[in-house]
């Protein structure tokens, strides 16, 4: 949480495993900065429906918008 608070953090990268552990905090981070990135890990394979960004984004745009 002190990454969150800090003014001079622009982008907080975590990897997918790890986020799944703290979601309540990546669920609950609404502030645009810093913008906190989900990101695969070697060891897990990459789950989109559990990328908290990728599920704010489709909400976001209809697929004719993507056309």
């Amino acid at each position: 949480r002190s990454f969150l608070a800090r003014e001079d953090i622009g982008i907080i990268l975590i990897s997918q495993c790890l986020a799944e552990l703290i979601r309540h905090a990546v669920e609950a981070h609404s502030r645009p900065l810093p913008a906190v990135l989900e990101i695969p890990s070697k060891e897990h394979p990459y789950d989109p429906a559990k990328d908290s960004v990728l599920r704010r984004a489709r909400g976001l745009f209809t697929p004719d918008d993507l056309r």
